[in-house]
């Protein structure tokens, strides 16, 4: 029986000590263990920033690559290889700001990707600068007078660009999070899960405390729920400014675009000697 543990490579993540980023991670690697699939079989395509350290700390296939630009390298590996399990992670920078017009064009897409973004409200990598996802009148070095905007309200924005899955989580709240992800790769066409994950460098405002007293579960706000309607799930997230966590919205028939526009499927693992496993396996000795 699969571990999450067979999930991560030896390579020890430098996040800062009481970072959200370790339980996403951790998250990632029990869907992947209890869905039991085999390493080579995974694919996981980062940008950059904090978030997309987490390309080089897992054991399968992946690339980290330019920011904001994430998502048009997963949309061509994924063409090429339809069976890979494809995963994205992103964060609020990568994905909202340098990233957002092919984050659009993705979701209306509908590519058969689960895209998660780690959005901790701040630009971490680059040492604590305001970001798209920013709450109004954030104290930061780049707006030390405080933000004069509105944070960008991600969820509702998936939902008007045509997803067909939309989630949110807590990175505190590993059960939920489970849940929600174990949805996300279940969905079949392109799944955004927005994951609110503390700071605690450089972002004092969002704090572990903040986020609990903010956050709202959607069984205990909106108990009946029918994610299926896009409707209710508008009212949801104005009802609660945004901040609940759960499946807000998922489009049951939903087909996605490697049904509809076929490709040839070139999978170049196929084009060599070797089995994909045990290629695979030479590839990644020197993370084991």
């Amino acid at each position: 029986m699969a571990s999450p543990r067979d999930y991560k490579n030896t390579i020890v993540p430098n996040w800062c000590p009481g970072c959200g980023d370790y339980g996403i991670q951790n998250a990632i690697s029990a869907v992947c263990a209890k869905k039991g699939w085999a390493n080579e079989d995974i694919t996981l395509i980062s940008g950059i920033g904090c978030s997309s350290r987490i390309g080089g700390y897992q054991y399968c296939y992946g690339a980290h690559t330019t920011h904001g630009r994430a998502l048009p390298f997963a949309q061509g590996i994924k063409c090429a290889n339809k069976d890979q399990h494809m995963i994205v992670c992103s964060g609020d920078g990568d994905s909202y700001a340098i990233g957002l017009g092919h984050a659009m064009h993705a979701i209306k897409r509908n590519m058969d990707i689960t895209y998660l973004v780690f959005d901790n409200q701040v630009y971490g990598l680059t040492k604590g600068q305001t970001s798209p996802a920013s709450d109004k009148g954030f104290v930061t070095k780049t707006t030390p007078d405080g933000n004069p905007l509105t944070p960008l309200d991600a969820p509702a924005m998936a939902l008007a660009a045509g997803a067909t899955f939309v989630a949110q989580a807590y990175a505190i709240d590993s059960k939920t999070m489970i849940n929600v992800i174990e949805r996300a790769v279940d969905h079949k066409g392109f799944s955004y899960v927005n994951i609110f994950t503390p700071c605690v460098t450089f972002n004092h405002l969002n704090t572990v405390q903040w986020y609990n007293e903010h956050l709202v579960k959607m069984e205990d706000v909106a108990p009946d729920h029918d994610p299926s309607s896009k409707a209710a799930a508008y009212r949801l997230l104005g009802e609660t400014n945004s901040l609940v966590t759960g499946v807000i919205y998922e489009e049951k028939d939903s087909v996605a675009f490697g049904d509809i526009v076929p490709s040839k499927d070139v999978r170049l693992i196929d084009h060599v000697e070797k089995p994909s496993a045990e290629l695979f396996e030479d590839l990644c000795k020197e993370f084991r």
